[in-house]
């Protein structure tokens, strides 16, 4: 039995639709993230299976149990929330152990539980620190160690990093996925940032315009998009598209250039063409591009490059000499190529 579902869920603010027929399982002790730019609807979606937001139209199942019309309290999850939302009075141990006193949980069960968590999350020694004594970093474990002092069966992220410095962004994130590989708690966990997402989640829903594009690992979502919004969302460098046509041959046909594709597709259907950075490579062979930007990020080196198709990107390996203006040619790996057919006007 699945531990969340969705089905058919909507969410209409007026005639503002913030989801659409949201459609989604999570199995127990998944970490699934909800991934998308700014206004797509992951917040929203996270909200309503929380219990903070109604649901307008659809289904919100836990363990196979409908919780449209229960409380947040009712439905066993702990939120953790982008800005803290410490209790700036009290301790590190009385900020964990609040929501268990207000429970009228034994003070000693509390004092033990607290204890428990915050060694798990390297804070024993902060405990009789207040908010504003401790680092960003250490703020946000605070609110991590809140949520799981209650034990509940669901954790709920909404984007607890974006305040965080890039270096202390990513330590958080290896804190959460090793406390998720211990506890095996059922995870939702919410990010515009698709490097965090790529890096913690079991699989990743990509959203746009309050709609699951695609539900996949973050392998499936980067090497097999199933959208054109979902290649150029995910991915640093972005990948970009190039308009082409295809030919008897089987091949794509893009302004005077024709390029082998590893399978066929209809003649004379439109397409837009694209490969990751990192499968283009630069020599003696390919089409004919030239180098317009060149920019070293220490293991590799990325380079844009214009052609008779638009734009093309290639992440070499290591420090790479180039010039902008210098004459080169690409290889594409035709097993690595995206094909996208294009929607008419």
């Amino acid at each position: 039995m699945p531990a969340i579902e969705l089905k058919n869920v909507s969410k209409l603010f007026g005639p503002y639709a913030a989801c659409k027929d949201v459609n989604l399982t999570i199995a127990e002790g998944e970490f699934v993230t909800l991934l998308g730019a700014s206004g797509c609807g992951k917040t929203t979606t996270l909200n309503m299976i929380a219990g903070l937001e109604d649901v307008t139209s659809g289904d919100i199942l836990m363990n196979g149990k409908r919780v449209n019309d229960l409380s947040p309290v009712e439905r066993d999850v702990a939120m953790v929330f982008q800005n803290y939302a410490l209790y700036p009075h009290m301790t590190v141990a009385r900020n964990i152990g609040f929501t268990l006193k207000m429970r009228g949980l034994d003070p000693q069960e509390i004092k033990t539980r607290v204890k428990k968590v915050a060694a798990a999350l390297e804070l024993s020694t902060m405990l009789d620190r207040l908010p504003s004594q401790l680092s960003g970093g250490q703020q946000q474990r605070v609110a991590i160690g809140r949520a799981l002092v209650r034990e509940p069966k669901t954790f709920l992220f909404d984007e607890p990093f974006s305040n965080l410095d890039a270096g202390l962004r990513m330590k958080m994130r290896a804190e959460v996925k090793e406390l998720h590989q211990r506890l095996g708690v059922t995870s939702i966990f919410v990010t515009h940032d698709q490097e965090e997402a790529m890096s913690i989640s079991d699989r990743i829903a990509v959203m746009n315009l309050g709609r699951i594009e695609q539900l996949g690992t973050p392998e499936e979502i980067y090497a097999r998009p199933a959208t054109r919004y979902v290649a150029t969302f995910i991915g640093s460098p972005r990948i970009e598209l190039a308009p082409g046509e295809i030919t008897d041959a089987g091949s794509v046909k893009i302004g005077s250039i024709t390029i082998p594709l590893s399978r066929r597709l209809k003649p004379g259907t439109k397409v837009e063409l694209g490969i990751r950075p990192e499968h283009v490579r630069l020599g003696e062979a390919g089409i004919p591009a030239t180098v317009r930007l060149v920019q070293p990020v220490g293991p590799a080196t990325h380079v844009t490059l214009d052609w008779e198709g638009g734009v093309l990107m290639a992440s070499l390996p290591g420090f790479v000499r180039l010039s902008p203006g210098a004459r080169t040619r690409a290889a594409l790996d035709p097993d690595h190529l995206l094909i996208f057919e294009r929607q008419q006007p």
